[in-house]
């Protein structure tokens, strides 16, 4: 995965400068979602994946399904992409890109896993306490998981906050052992 994401890092930040000069980050973000989708289906995956098929052949394929929602830049990505040998990293250049452009806005996602459902105000409370420690507007996206008996876990980026009970009974144990 990191090795993906080494390889996708400059195709996405290609594509968001472009994106960015263009000021087109909306549509850029449609084209890419829609790229993605075609690239993964499985009809065009096994057509791409296969070494029968010439590469010419899968070019003229994916121009012939993406000419209407791609403009020319976004058509070149693709090719650039496939002549490289690159088109299995597409799903992480547009979640590279995603990436990019929330950072661009300020905004940084939230995963919070609660073992009960938040209600409106808790979930505020917690996003406001969040966009304070962050400097940030913050996207939640609340899950939840019974098995934290308690509490919650947040994840922000590469940071994690366990505040949940299991959390803290896996950390007792871990003392107690030592």
């Amino acid at each position: 995965m990191a090795e993906l994401t080494t390889i996708a890092r400059p195709y996405a930040e290609a594509v968001f400068d472009i994106a960015k000069e263009q000021k087109a980050l909306d549509q850029w973000s449609k084209m890419l979602a829609f790229a993605v989708a075609v690239v993964t289906a499985p009809e065009m995956a096994a057509i791409i994946a296969n070494p029968n098929v010439a590469r010419q052949s899968v070019e003229t394929a994916l121009t012939a399904v993406c000419e209407k929602e791609l403009n020319a830049e976004g058509l070149n990505m693709l090719k650039t992409l496939l002549s490289n040998g690159r088109l299995a990293i597409l799903p992480q250049v547009a979640e590279m890109f995603e990436e990019l452009r929330a950072k661009e806005a300020g905004v940084v996602d939230a995963v919070i896993t609660s073992a009960y459902p938040l209600d409106g105000a808790q979930l505020k409370e917690l996003v406001a306490s969040l966009e304070k420690r962050f400097g940030r507007k913050v996207e939640p996206q609340v899950a939840v998981d019974a098995e934290l008996i308690g509490g919650v876990i947040i994840q922000v980026g590469d940071e994690v906050i366990d505040a949940s009970v299991r959390g803290s009974l896996q950390n007792m144990a871990y003392s107690l052992k030592r």
